[in-house]
């Protein structure tokens, strides 16, 4: 088990490297009513790595709505696609903010349909919260940290 300074040393590293935003909802952790923890991509729990590219920073909400889950039906398709992915993927490529008010992600492609649903990234207190950033000037993040290719 690692030391309690390492730990501490990993979680900041992940965090700057999300520039200390929920990797899927882009959330700002010093405005977060939510907790941020290391998530699991792919869940030990279903076999996957624990290694630094299996892990993104994730407000409380995003890791408790994504839980263990990798794949969601496609509200569109119908077709079951493996869920947004913060170090194999590009955010900007699978999401965008809503045209009139910036307030909304919505999703470009099949995943990222099935990962606003799965995992809410609209729910009513993200996008109040979204609402109150905008009105001070910090929403939307322009600098959306670009995916670490694996």
């Amino acid at each position: 088990m690692p030391s309690l300074r390492k730990q501490r040393a990993m979680r900041e590293a992940i965090a700057g490297r999300a520039q200390n935003r929920c990797e899927y909802c882009q959330c700002p952790q010093d405005f977060c009513p939510d907790s941020f923890h290391v998530e699991h991509i792919d869940p030990t729990a279903n076999g996957g790595a624990d290694t630094i590219v299996n892990v993104a920073w994730t407000c409380g909400s995003c890791n408790k709505a994504k839980a263990v889950a990798t794949e969601m039906i496609d509200s569109q398709t119908g077709l079951v696609v493996s869920l947004f992915h913060p170090r194999r993927n590009f955010w900007s490529e699978h999401f965008a903010w809503d045209s009139d008010n910036d307030l909304y992600v919505i999703g470009l492609t099949p995943v990222r349909r099935a990962t606003i649903l799965r995992l809410q990234l609209n729910h009513q207190r993200i996008v109040n919260l979204r609402r109150l950033l905008k009105l001070d000037g910090r929403h939307p993040p322009l600098d959306i940290p670009p995916t670490d290719a694996l």
